[in-house]
């Protein structure tokens, strides 16, 4: 009993110890903010090269199933194409929701 006793306050002292060393909660989140805007533009960019990298490779499997004579190219060429107008509205809509 007096072993846990002793555990008890050892741990209770231990969590004092990090509330008083504790950095201000403002500083790290504005801290944060700064450095996912930095890194906003690059992962912008990063998309957009997906979404070609995407665009050319739907363009390529269109190109196949149309020269293959299947019946549904039209839906597969809907698909790709929405996926890439699907990055590019991302990007664009978190770039306006973020302020950046």
């Amino acid at each position: 009993m007096k072993n846990m006793r002793k555990v008890f306050i050892s741990i209770s002292l231990l969590f004092i110890h990090f509330i008083v060393v504790a950095q201000d909660g403002n500083a790290g989140i504005n801290q944060a903010n700064t450095q996912v805007r930095s890194y906003f533009a690059a992962g912008t960019n990063l998309l957009y090269a997906i979404g070609a990298i995407v665009g050319l490779i739907g363009a390529v499997k269109v190109y196949n199933k149309w020269n293959a004579g299947d019946h549904d190219t039209g839906k597969v060429a809907a698909a790709w194409f929405g996926s890439c107008v699907f990055l590019v509205i991302v990007a664009t809509v978190i770039k306006s929701f973020f302020g950046v």
